[in-house]
């Protein structure tokens, strides 16, 4: 029999016929103990963490600033509130993250380094699937599907904006193009271990936040990389002043190259940018002594060789030597733009196929530089070439000039091998291509990049936070300043 105690649980009376089922039921909770216990227990601990899960405000969240402590401008053991959005150091009893729970009723907290998620004042860790989203960073999608943010605007993983925070969008520019690389990104996406270099750890965390799939908004701040950047460069490149693309991709490519062999001396880290990018290229050099004449005239050094040359004679002594030297990126000279203007008074801008400026490599056209003769010639190519097209250069006033020659280049399919001593075959397909727009000088015009989607075969064009689809004819139309092109043969 059952009986209704005066509390209101049950209880089983000494009943003949209850003995068999007593008996069962004292069985069974002598064999599962701890399995009851457990059954028992779960719900109110999964209630118990779960308890301030709501407060959670994902609006509020932007993970893109330096990790400092809001407070105290540590960036040792800091915490995200994950209601209002501050960073706050610790979780201890004494700490400005538990002073900001208490003083402000917020409990949720993650930590920004092992992502581990906390209720504070109570300093217990939170499990929970939900929290899935926010400690989320994933590789690239193959399939290059569209993804929504929080405000449900469809983003592309990889094509999103850079916020322009005050004259870096040469910055934007360059990461935009090294992150389509794809040696370089897969590297990043996936050694997510800290390299020792702060500036290799702040644009793989930036890579990883382009190409993630699981934003919470369809752009992303590069402010701590170009805190670093202004850092490791001795205020070179700052915030606040526009410099030359060209300058920065140099040395911010030989940087990361630093920073990644610091950590260790063999293995994918050492080889990640000199795989991408770095290749030989073989230097002639021709010294001429000029040939003196009576009246202690010294004659041009070409046609000085030219004369000797074509007499047989000796009276122009030159000197041969060959080196080998790396490269990051080839420049190349677009011819000088018309000094007068057409027949309607407007400046012609005259057009060169890029195949013109590579004849600089062949080795056989010749290039002067004091008194020496230079000729040049591609002994290996890297699976990434980077073209540097110079388009601005100092006048005798000291000031900028810039050169609005059009070069005509193919998207698909640029041979390379009458530029190699092997003659190997080469074949190259654009995948970035920075270009200028507006006057010269910093702060006169705006730098944009172009960047193909191969999941969608689709180019698109990148200014800042502007996002765009592109047709392939209009990038032939732009000022070309720094190409990325792709071996694909």
């Amino acid at each position: 029999m059952v009986e209704i105690t005066p509390d209101g649980q049950r209880e089983h009376s000494a009943g003949a016929g209850d003995d068999s089922s007593n008996e069962a039921q004292q069985e069974e909770e002598q064999a599962f103990p701890r399995a009851k216990r457990q059954r028992t227990q779960q719900p109110a601990a999964m209630a118990l963490r779960g308890l301030y899960l709501e407060t959670i405000n994902r609006a509020r969240l932007d993970f893109d600033f330096e990790k400092l402590c809001s407070v105290s401008l540590s960036n040792i053991n800091v915490y995200a509130c994950l209601v209002c959005g501050k960073y706050y150091q610790g979780r201890g009893k004494q700490s400005h993250a538990y002073f900001h729970s208490m003083n402000e009723d917020h409990h949720v907290f993650i930590n920004l380094e092992t992502l581990g998620v906390y209720i504070l004042p109570d300093g217990y860790e939170v499990d929970d699937p939900s929290l899935g989203d926010i400690k989320y960073v994933d590789g690239l999608d193959s399939s290059m599907a569209a993804s929504y943010d929080l405000n449900n605007k469809m983003y592309l993983p990889g094509f999103v904006g850079l916020n322009n925070i005050k004259a870096n969008d040469y910055i934007n520019v360059v990461v935009q193009a090294l992150s389509h690389v794809k040696m370089v990104r897969d590297h990043f996406l996936l050694e997510t271990s800290a390299t020792g270099s702060e500036l290799v750890d702040r644009f793989g965390m930036l890579v990883r936040k382009m190409w993630n799939r699981r934003s919470f908004k369809g752009q992303v701040s590069p402010h701590e990389l170009i805190q670093e950047i202004a850092n490791a460069s001795q205020k070179r490149f700052r915030l606040g002043e526009q410099c030359d693309v060209s300058e920065f991709l140099s040395w911010f490519v030989n940087t990361l190259h630093r920073g990644l062999i610091k950590k260790r001396r063999s293995g994918r880290v050492r080889r990640c940018m000199l795989s991408a990018f770095q290749g030989e290229l073989r230097v002639e050099t021709e010294t001429v002594l000029r040939r003196e004449t009576g009246t202690n005239d010294a004659l041009d050094q070409e046609e000085v060789v030219a004369e000797s040359r074509l007499a047989g004679t000796h009276d122009a002594q030159t000197t041969i030597t060959t080196t080998v030297t790396p490269f990051w990126f080839l420049a190349l000279e677009p011819p000088p733009a018309p000094l007068f203007t057409d027949e309607a008074d407007k400046n012609i801008i005259p057009q060169v196929p890029l195949v013109t400026l590579l004849a600089k490599y062949d080795g056989k056209t010749p290039h002067h530089s004091g008194s020496t003769i230079k000729r040049f010639k591609i002994s290996k190519l890297p699976p990434y070439l980077i073209f540097c097209i110079k388009r601005f250069s100092k006048n005798n006033w000291l000031s900028t000039e810039k050169n609005p020659t059009i070069v005509n280049f193919p998207i698909k399919g640029l041979d390379m091998s009458e530029y190699t001593e092997t003659g190997e075959s080469a074949r190259y397909d654009l995948v970035a291509n920075i270009c200028h727009e507006g006057r010269p000088g910093p702060g006169n015009g705006v730098y944009k990049v172009h960047l193909l989607s191969k999941g969608k075969d689709q180019w698109f064009q990148i200014q800042d936070l502007f996002v765009e689809e592109i047709v392939a004819q209009m990038i032939l139309l732009a000022e070309t300043y720094v190409q990325v092109w792709e071996r694909v043969a």
